[in-house]
């Protein structure tokens, strides 16, 4: 349908004009690929993936969408308020006859989307601990197998192996090849450290790459590859790019190295360090060992000139003399303790007999006795009764003829 050249009483269906009107702008070359200066705002991404959005100045707006075929390659997380560059093509949504910006990227103004998202990615892991110092494991001091999670091929790996032999021979080295830079490299990480974490178990993981550019080293700023150091149980050295670079798995490993060649120095011990430090405790004890002769023979001199080794029997003469003190002070004690219980026990033997019955009947008294059982009482007799008089000198048995 070509509208403009109709007569003009035509009238046309809404559909043919919103047509009409996207088609014209699929055919204006300046509104491809066009890229458009702003600030976001209404920005929600749906569980589609795709993303909605207006972009904003002083003096005017557009509507713009990011379908999730683009979206999923944003390195950062836009927001509200965030000045943006959007490039993609201008055209009409037929359904509702407004026109947007179908945006095929959208970078941060200022700052590159990189630098960006690793700002992001860092605050929000911060915020969950992920790089707390209390987490962080200390590093075994003598550990005899290593695991590597770098590419095959590279310095790598041949700094890593140069440096732990020569350091420590008798460490075992393991390696887990993956890939460092591309899409797949932080999936290919992150399950690497698993793997030793689940089915192949060291003393300590060396996680790395060489230097690069930002892009090059951003696999070791994705999130999966930072949660798995997090979570792993084996200490890891992350080991990533020279000096200067700094990834977010620095700040979740629990040692960082500069280089990998400082990674294998941190992860094993040097052996001439410990050969140098035996032979110094060597000496040491060789030392202490040689003082402390010289003193024992010092004191076995001075023994040997003393009065008591040379005349033994004066030594033995004084013990003998406190010998025979200390024997006499003993029998004295004895002896004053053994008058002292004899005493003792003369009076208790006199009172003893003074509560003696017998004592009282030598004085003429008697014992009367109802049946074995002792009268004290003349309620507890009645005439006829048959009693039992004990004397000092015998036994009689009497009957009551009266009670009075």
């Amino acid at each position: 349908m070509e509208i403009l050249r109709e007569p003009q009483n035509t009238v046309h269906r809404v559909s043919d004009v919103t047509n009409y009107i996207k088609r014209m702008f699929q055919r204006e070359p300046a509104l491809a690929h066009l890229s458009v200066r702003g600030e976001l705002s209404n920005f929600k991404c749906y569980a589609s993936g795709h993303c909605y959005f207006t972009l904003k100045d002083a003096n005017s707006c557009i509507k713009g969408v990011m379908f999730r075929s683009r979206a999923q390659y944003l390195r950062f997380r836009p927001e509200n308020g965030m000045q943006v560059v959007v490039t993609g093509n201008i055209s009409v949504y037929e359904r509702d006859g407004v026109y947007q910006l179908y945006a095929d990227r959208m970078m941060p103004e200022g700052a590159g989307d990189l630098a960006l998202a690793f700002e992001q990615l860092k605050a929000k892991l911060a915020a969950e601990g992920l790089f707390d110092a209390s987490h962080k494991k200390p590093l075994p001091k003598f550990p005899k197998r290593i695991g590597i999670v770098t590419s095959i091929s590279g310095a790598v790996l041949r700094d890593i192996y140069h440096v732990s032999k020569r350091r420590w021979p008798s460490v075992q080295l393991v390696l887990k090849p993956v890939l460092v830079q591309g899409e797949e490299a932080a999936g290919q990480i992150a399950e690497a450290i698993a793997f030793f974490n689940e089915k192949y178990p060291v003393d300590v993981l060396i996680v790395g790459r060489g230097g690069g550019s930002m892009e090059d080293l951003w696999a070791f700023n994705e999130e999966p590859v930072v949660r798995a150091i997090y979570a792993s149980q084996i200490p890891v050295i992350s080991a990533v790019g020279h000096e200067t670079d700094f990834t977010l798995a620095d700040f979740a490993s629990d040692q960082r190295a500069a280089t990998p060649s400082q990674a294998a120095e941190l992860a094993v011990p040097d052996r001439q360090d410990y050969l140098r430090y035996v032979g110094s405790l060597r000496a040491r004890l060789q030392q202490e060992m040689q003082r402390a002769l010289t003193e024992k023979r010092l004191r076995l001199d001075a023994c040997l000139r003393s009065t008591a080794m040379k005349n033994p029997q004066l030594l033995l003469a004084d013990r003998a003399q406190r010998l025979d003190q200390l024997r006499t002070r003993l029998d004295s004690l004895t002896k004053n303790q053994l008058q002292d219980r004899k005493h003792q026990l003369a009076i208790v033997l006199q009172k003893l007999d003074l509560l003696n019955p017998v004592h009282i009947l030598r004085q003429g008294y008697g014992i009367v006795e109802k049946q074995g059982a002792a009268v004290s009482s003349i309620k507890e007799i009645k005439a006829g009764d048959l009693l039992d008089i004990t004397l000092k000198d015998g036994r009689c048995r009497a009957r009551v003829e009266e009670k009075r």
